[in-house]
């Protein structure tokens, strides 16, 4: 097996893992939402899930490579007009975002439907995204077309910085340099989120960190935000095997 080939097949097993732990921490959608990997090489390629296969059966054979037009060029099934408007144009807005994943994720969604919903600095897992986030404030819709794509790509490419996108009232995208790296992103993106309104459902006033604080833990998470993605990501392939074609 040449180089390429095995680097292709360990990004399916990597962004199919990915999708079949976030259906088991109920990050999903029904059949929607998408996870996207650039497949390295002098062309412009992306593997993509399908439309129709759920998360949870999700196998490194299910997903398609999809070229810079959103046309599939291998595997089998349609690409939603919505996966390839959200990801070619964040894959291309920020070489940084090897992987892009974008969801309806429950708690990050509920800040979106908020007037002034942010991700406020009252734990130190929200610490974690301390200058890292855009909050889109114009909704374009179901991005059915590229207006929301290019949305995301536009705020990417004025501040390199970010990685994380709150869509309003629609979900987030979290994009990173590895797929575990953007699922860790993504995880712990959403227990801040659910900290934060189990916090706020108490009908009191949120104890905000001080600026100090925050960006002394920010540093401190960043630090060893890389390793622990990765050893994350080991873990969670060892519990959420695919499974087996029926």
């Amino acid at each position: 097996m040449t180089t390429e080939a095995t680097d292709i097949a360990t990004l399916r097993e990597d962004l199919a893992t990915a999708f079949r732990v976030a259906a088991f921490m109920d990050l999903n959608e029904g059949i929607c939402n998408h996870f996207s990997v650039v497949v390295p090489g002098d062309e412009e390629r992306y593997l993509i899930n399908p439309y129709g296969v759920h998360w949870s059966e999700m196998r490194p054979e299910d997903l398609v490579l999809i070229d810079g037009d959103g046309l599939v060029i291998e595997g089998e099934g349609e690409v939603e007009a919505t996966a390839r408007n959200l990801h070619i144009a964040a894959h291309r807005a920020n070489p940084r975002h090897a992987a892009v994943m974008h969801t309806h994720m429950p708690h990050c969604t509920a800040l979106t439907m908020l007037q002034g919903g942010r991700l406020e600095m009252a734990h130190q897992t929200a610490c974690r995204y301390h200058g890292r986030v855009i909050y889109i404030e114009e909704f374009g819709g179901l991005a059915l077309d590229a207006e929301e794509g290019e949305a995301i790509a536009t705020s990417a490419k004025s501040d390199n910085l970010s990685d994380v996108f709150f869509l309003a009232h629609h979900g987030v995208t979290v994009c990173g340099a590895t797929v575990a790296e953007a699922f860790d992103d993504l995880y712990y993106l959403e227990r801040a989120a659910r900290q934060q309104i189990l916090a706020q459902s108490t009908g009191l006033p949120l104890k905000l960190m001080t600026k100090d604080q925050i960006e002394h833990t920010a540093r401190q998470i960043r630090q060893v935000m890389k390793v622990q993605a990765e050893e994350h990501f080991v873990v969670l392939k060892r519990l959420h095997p695919a499974p087996a074609r029926s």
